[in-house]
């Protein structure tokens, strides 16, 4: 830590000009309701997986790209894209 510099002010009052420490970065506490939610895991989908959907029903995994799945739920297929919330492994 450095020293104070010392100055005279007005009046022939000396003033001491006091340097201040930078604060170390804080933790979050891990039950702080601030804290940062970790990351969510994507789930991996590969072809011929059986797969549920909300929305459509059960299916079937007929191809797989980067951040995508195409399904076929019998009647039709859907290119469903990530994050896969609504769609299931089963």
């Amino acid at each position: 830590m450095s020293e104070p510099v010392t100055a005279i002010g007005r009046g022939g009052r000396i003033l001491d000009v006091m340097t201040t420490r930078r604060a170390a970065e804080r933790r979050p506490l891990p039950s702080s309701p601030f804290s940062v939610p970790p990351p969510e895991e994507i789930e991996q989908f590969a072809v011929l997986d059986r797969v549920t959907h909300d929305k459509y029903g059960l299916g079937r995994v007929v191809s797989n790209e980067e951040g995508a799945v195409t399904v076929d739920f019998g009647s039709q297929r859907v290119r469903i894209t990530s994050p896969f919330r609504r769609l299931t492994k089963l």
